[in-house]
């Protein structure tokens, strides 16, 4: 598979400006297509929305970024109000209070990253039914709990990709290869996991062998503990995918200090910012991700629209998100930012987030 680039590129650019220079000001969409099935035709965002955005935990440096670096310079295009809030651990059911007290506290958009499809339903369709617009990012909950999921890209271009870079950086020999996942809960995380199983299956990457799947909470100690575990335990490893931007810090720390430098291969998702120094210490040939701060951003707008009433929902309506541009939303809510990006040493110096 070859990684799709050019949208992704483009915005990834806009991005590392932005969050070098601030962001700027940008068309609110006031001209946008209302779309069908809607009661704002003029397709005018609303002032004042009170818009929070709830990641799976706070002080975690990719939500820092999708949120206070994307979602806010967003709500303050239209005006709105920005908080973010949440727990400090991603654990299943730790996100529920906070969901009840933004409902009781009339927040027109809660944005969440859900650490459990299930855990954090009933408490979000109390939510909805008090007036609230829920968009979830990152994470998808049931589609019955939520008005709309941002997803940063498709889950099989995610799994594609992880599994296309491991096989490239172990080479042809193939070998023995393991993920370091986030929480056990993590509806992408797992989503993501079937599917590089799937694609295992296939026969270009027969030589390839899953061997072991781990789970570091999106701690950054527990995550460098289970890379070294992995390595103890396995010792003929050939390479390990961690689709999580903490796990695949930790695991490069640790390899990069360690005998298996060069030896075991290390890819996943993560940000330029976290992974510049192993990319260039050869720890790391290249990763993934989409862009976060794009990721927020997107997540603003489309609750904002919800919240305004220029969209409801519904497959096929249509609205405009800043200086990203015009958005379509597909089946049961769903509004796909783009495709994976591949960060490397040859570009990694263009980016900065």
């Amino acid at each position: 598979m070859r990684i799709r680039r050019t949208r992704v590129a483009a915005t990834a650019v806009l991005a590392a400006v932005a969050l070098t220079l601030g962001a700027c000001a940008e068309d609110t969409g006031s001209g946008t297509d209302a779309g069908s099935g809607n009661g704002n035709a003029s397709g005018t965002i609303k002032e004042g929305l009170k818009v929070t955005f709830l990641p799976k935990q706070v002080n975690n440096p990719y939500f820092d970024t999708s949120d206070n670096q994307g979602g806010k310079p967003a709500v303050e295009e239209f005006k709105g109000q920005y908080a973010q809030t949440g727990p400090s651990e991603a654990s299943p059911s730790a996100q529920v209070s906070y969901i009840n007290t933004l409902s009781q506290q009339g927040t027109d958009v809660i944005i969440i990253a859900a650490n459990d499809q299930d855990a954090v339903c009933g408490s979000l369709t109390e939510a909805k039914a008090a007036g609230a617009k829920i968009v979830t990012y990152d994470s998808d909950t049931k589609p019955e709990c939520r008005d709309a999921f941002v997803n940063q890209a498709t889950s099989e271009g995610i799994a594609q990709a992880q599994i296309k870079l491991i096989s490239d950086a172990v080479g042809s020999e193939g070998g023995e290869i393991a993920i370091l996942s986030a929480t056990a809960n993590a509806t992408n995380q797992n989503a993501w996991i079937e599917l590089m199983k799937t694609e295992l299956a296939k026969p270009e990457y027969s030589k390839l062998k899953l061997v072991a799947t781990v789970y570091g909470d999106d701690q950054d100690e527990k995550s460098f503990q289970e890379a070294q575990g992995l390595l103890s335990k396995y010792p003929n490893l050939k390479g390990i995918i961690s689709p999580t931007t903490v796990g695949i810090a930790a695991a490069a720390r640790y390899l990069s200090g360690s005998s298996y430098q060069g030896k075991v291969q290390l890819t996943g998702l993560g940000t330029p910012n976290q992974l510049r120094e192993y990319v260039k210490d050869g720890t790391v040939k290249a990763f993934a991700l989409w862009n976060p701060a794009d990721l927020g951003y997107l997540a603003a707008y489309t609750g904002a629209a919800l919240a305004s009433g220029i969209i409801t929902g519904k497959e096929g309506e249509k609205f405009t998100a800043g200086k990203l541009g015009e958005f379509t939303l597909g089946a049961n809510g769903e509004v796909l930012l783009g495709d994976p990006f591949e960060f490397t040493a040859s570009n990694i110096d263009q980016f900065n987030f």
